[in-house]
């Protein structure tokens, strides 16, 4: 696809050609993502690719926190794209150009004069980013990552109340287990069926899905009572516990202990709507905190040592704790996609949510040319102030550190390509 910059201006034959330029290049933008489409659901990975159509959406939500609050300042916004390199389709609209760009690695949005260093006509100073106030700028340059703990804060809403959480007082019966040589389980003798709920035992609540197999495992040839949910209808099943050595059985409990027979899964319960809109929050503070805790650990002399280990011996990291010393690439975090959509959206949620509180808070680190350098930035420059004369920071001096930067995410990212390539994670949904 042959890129095209599309603009609107001079008489009808002009707006006329520049019509047809943007319909031919929406077509073929549509017909690259028909084809797509079409190889998705033929390879059968049309779950993993609307998983990949939410992470690009996630990178352009970011971009459009920049995006609105820059025109609400009364910034110029210029570019508004997503991706990077040769650009596949574009329009204009007022000032700014939107479009899509060939590779779908991230996005921008273009404020003018975002440092000193761009030169800009006396128009353009007026409305730039440098010339804007202190408030202005930091609500610009938090934008993005307040829209990731946005997303990630609705994506825990939908899944409290659509979803639902493991329950902590129920366990279903998902199958029931087939004995050799035709001997009936206690579960088949007491009449236990497949989709039948457990919410008691023994006459008292279930505390934890943990007590129903505490109980049974801790009473072999001991009568118990199970109440349960079937079919909408509460009922009392009566059933008795043997051993794996009488039932003959495929189990993981010890030879002595109690069986009855039975494949457990634990269910999903929705939460009321005011726990909905209020639990996310302490989820979101919760999760932060370990994501700042392992961001410093990561990056100390030890999480240093720990991740040239990881590269020297990428054998011993693909699973347990050697995974937790390496970073994931845009190939491993597809994977991820993958394997949560294979399972169910109550993986995929979890995953989008834990992709969006790590990237909002990665983007914070107080470096250029992340956002958060661009608020130490402002900061500092807010501080070096006086009377009512702005002082701008030379960037110039800047431009070392914003490489060295640029330099270790690189190194980061091929590294954990590498990695990611040769010595693929272990499936973390099973």
């Amino acid at each position: 696809m042959n890129s095209e910059e599309i603009s609107v201006g001079g008489d009808e034959d002009d707006l006329a050609s520049t019509r047809g330029k943007l319909w031919r290049s929406l077509a073929r933008l549509s017909l690259g993502v028909f084809v797509v489409v079409v190889l998705a659901i033929y390879l059968h990975i049309g779950k993993t690719l609307i998983v990949v159509g939410a992470l690009i959406a996630m990178i352009m939500v970011h971009e459009l926190g920049h995006f609105v609050v820059a025109k609400v300042s009364g910034m110029k916004v210029t570019e508004y794209f997503l991706g990077f390199g040769p650009k596949l389709f574009s329009f204009r609209r007022g000032e700014t150009e939107y479009g899509v760009k060939a590779i779908p690695a991230g996005g921008y949005v273009k404020i003018v004069g975002m440092s000193n260093i761009e030169e800009l006509s006396p128009e353009d100073e007026v409305r730039s980013y440098r010339n804007s106030t202190f408030p202005r700028r930091l609500a610009v340059s938090v934008a993005g990552s307040f829209m990731h703990f946005v997303m990630a804060y609705l994506l825990l809403v939908a899944l409290f109340l659509f979803v639902g959480v493991p329950s902590s007082n129920r366990i279903e019966i998902s199958a029931l287990s087939v004995a050799k040589g035709g001997v009936m389980t206690p579960a088949m003798q007491s009449g236990l069926k497949a989709g039948d709920v457990v919410y008691g035992i023994n006459g008292k609540s279930l505390a934890s899905p943990n007590q129903f197999v505490t109980v049974i495992q801790g009473s072999p040839n001991k009568q118990v009572s199970l109440d349960i949910y079937r079919n909408g209808t509460s009922i009392v099943v009566p059933v008795t516990p043997t051993t794996e050595s009488k039932l003959n059985v495929a189990s993981t409990s010890p030879s002595s202990a109690g069986v009855i027979g039975v494949h457990l899964v634990v269910p999903n319960e929705s939460l009321p709507l005011l726990s909905s809109l209020g639990k996310p929050f302490s989820a979101i503070g919760s999760y932060s905190s370990q994501t700042i805790s392992a961001l410093m650990s990561h990056f100390s002399i030890s999480g240093i040592t720990n991740y040239v280990h990881a590269l020297s011996h990428p054998a011993t990291t693909t699973s347990g704790a050697g995974a937790s010393a390496r970073f994931e690439s845009p190939v491993g975090i597809v994977r991820l996609a993958s394997q949560a959509a294979n399972v169910g959206i109550g993986a995929v949620v979890p995953l989008l949510f834990s992709i969006n509180v790590f990237v909002g808070i990665f983007n914070l680190i107080p470096l250029l040319p992340l956002d958060g350098g661009h608020v130490v930035i402002a900061a500092y420059e807010r501080v070096r102030s006086r009377k009512g004369k702005k002082y701008h920071a030379d960037m110039m001096k800047m431009i070392p550190v914003t490489y060295a930067v640029l330099m270790v995410i690189v190194l980061l990212g091929v590294t954990a390509l590498y990695l990611d390539i040769t010595h693929p994670l272990a499936n973390p949904f099973g």
